[in-house]
């Protein structure tokens, strides 16, 4: 009968969403942040070296603030 082969998608579906999930655990015990940024395109990489180097934390929100002043003579 056509209900035979749910126990074989119900054991695919959950061994392919097992990464998926994983990755939100590993990502948090490795870099300590759940989320990864988006990192295809070189607009994407370029703003996330900005945002390390200016405040050493990429998934930390950052505004004008962020960014030291220049001291003048």
């Amino acid at each position: 009968m056509w209900f035979e082969i749910l126990p074989g998608a119900v054991i695919i579906t959950t061994l392919l969403s097992v990464p998926i999930y994983a990755m939100y655990g590993l990502d948090k015990l490795m870099i300590g942040n759940a989320f990864r940024r988006n990192m295809d395109e070189r607009f994407s990489r370029v703003m996330y070296q900005r945002d390390f180097r200016l405040t050493d934390n990429p998934y930390k929100m950052n505004g004008l603030d962020a960014i030291p002043d220049e001291k003048t003579n």
